[in-house]
């Protein structure tokens, strides 16, 4: 039998490619050309996260549409909850960081009757919570690795589920802009690895550092005085949820 050589198999596949085609009725052929597209895009997104490393954030996915039905659910029955509770009976300015549809600070700002602000990176999700009701006066697109926030403008702040995604620069960033524009305390809800070691940047859905309680709290020592760290009722199958308590 006459093995194909180099030169001969493109031939040879674009043969097979099309006996193929001829015996498939044309809509599925369709179909299966495109689920090999989103495959093939599938992968090489994921190749390309890999490769990142946690070097550069990733950004596209705050202006995807099904990244905000996510962050309408995301904390229900835990970490919502927690904030809540963490908040009690304390007065001044909130900021909630990364804030996304805003469903959070609808839910602080109706229990605890504090002054809630927000800040996120992304317009579109920042539209969202001003659609739910929230007053465009108190969100702000930004960064909040550069948040252009007043010196101590803040009595707390919150972060919850977002640390995660940044870079390793960009989560000390953060802490150091807490640091300057919340007056009191910041709280920030981050997962840790269930096997308590650095596993690093992962890739699922949504990229981001699973590392040990201890990595997590050398970042924030570097930057607040006191640090405490409280158990949080969210999980999955590869982390579980810590609150970083972080005051000067």
């Amino acid at each position: 039998m006459h093995t194909p050589t180099s030169d001969e198999q493109p031939i040879v596949n674009n043969q097979l490619r099309e006996f193929a085609k001829d015996l498939t009725p044309p809509f599925i052929w369709k179909l299966a050309r495109k689920a090999r597209s989103i495959v093939r895009r599938s992968l090489t997104s994921a190749e390309n996260r890999q490769e990142n490393g946690g070097k550069r954030q990733e950004l596209d996915i705050y202006w995807d549409p099904k990244m905000a039905e996510v962050l309408e659910t995301w904390g229900e029955g835990n970490a919502w909850h927690e904030i809540r509770l963490l908040l009690v009976r304390r007065h001044g300015k909130v900021l909630d960081i990364a804030c996304g549809t805003g469903r959070v600070m609808t839910i602080v700002q109706k229990e605890t009757g504090l002054d809630v602000h927000g800040c996120d990176i992304s317009d579109f999700l920042i539209s969202k919570a001003v659609h739910r009701g929230l007053k465009s006066e108190k969100l702000l697109v930004c960064d909040a690795t550069n948040m252009p926030y007043e010196e101590n403008l803040f009595e707390y702040a919150y972060s919850i589920g977002s640390l995660e995604h940044f870079t390793q620069e960009g989560i000390d960033q953060v802490f150091n802009a807490c640091k300057r524009v919340v007056n009191n305390t910041s709280f920030h809800m981050i997962p840790v690895s269930r096997s308590g070691k650095d596993e690093g940047w992962i890739t699922p859905y949504q990229a981001y550092f699973n590392n040990s309680v201890g990595w997590w709290t050398r970042k924030a020592e570097a930057v607040f005085q006191n640090v405490e760290v409280l158990d949080s009722l969210w999980e999955d199958d590869r982390s579980v949820g810590r609150w970083l308590v972080c005051s000067r």
